[in-house]
């Protein structure tokens, strides 16, 4: 990693920066914080950043899935692969972005939202029961991080065509956006085929498990 990196100056500054063992390997682990919401988020590293496009995940917060290995998503999974390939790779970064639960809507009206889908709404029909946005996400400070790290080309793993389109818009350039698939599971069967059908995401019909 660079560490000549330059701080985030428009809002989003490091405050923090040790090594981190995972059961991946080491990766280096830097803090970064939202000067004006105080939103904490944390950065792995691994290896030289500066040369050329560098894989990278952005990854929003999901305490449920992350955290408590929850079958409702494919989030945690998404979290433990990404990691895996950058340590494969032996160089890449990894955003982990906090504040973004549930898409944006918060931890406790995720929960509600999983109530109305436990009552036969799917993850878009149940937020907007709520009267909330389908999507409310910010990749804002993940941009502003990059820039931190001198990072101004991505290898993007994400099945999310949006997410690349929202880096590309705030000029970061995704020369390439890898599948970043996990195994589905039948709890999660209709979460996944929601966002294929409904929020874009290329996921493709055979990564499904077969209907019960």
């Amino acid at each position: 990693m660079n560490s000549r990196a330059k701080q985030a100056d428009a809002g989003v500054v490091r405050v923090a920066q040790a090594r981190l063992p995972t059961r991946h390997g080491e990766f280096e682990s830097l803090a970064f914080r939202n000067v004006h919401s105080g939103v904490e988020h944390l950065v792995l590293c691994r290896g030289e950043l500066g040369a050329g496009p560098v894989l990278a995940r952005v990854h929003s917060e999901c305490l449920t899935g992350d955290v408590f290995g929850s079958r409702r998503c494919d989030c945690g999974e998404q979290l433990d692969l990404a990691m895996q390939r950058i340590a494969e790779a032996g160089c890449g970064v990894l955003i982990y972005l906090r504040g973004q639960e549930g898409r944006g809507i918060g931890l406790a009206n995720k929960i509600h939202a999983y109530e109305l889908q436990d009552g036969g709404l799917d993850t878009v029909d149940a937020n907007l029961a709520l009267d909330l946005p389908v999507d409310a996400r910010s990749y804002d400070d993940a941009v502003e991080i990059l820039r931190s790290l001198g990072v101004s080309a991505l290898r993007l793993m994400s099945n999310n065509p949006l997410k690349a389109e929202a880096l590309i818009a705030a000029g970061v350039n995704v020369v390439e956006r890898l599948p970043h698939s996990v195994p589905s599971r039948p709890e999660n069967r209709h979460y996944m085929e929601t966002k294929r059908a409904r929020m874009g995401h290329q996921i493709a019909a055979e990564d499904l498990p077969p209907t019960p």
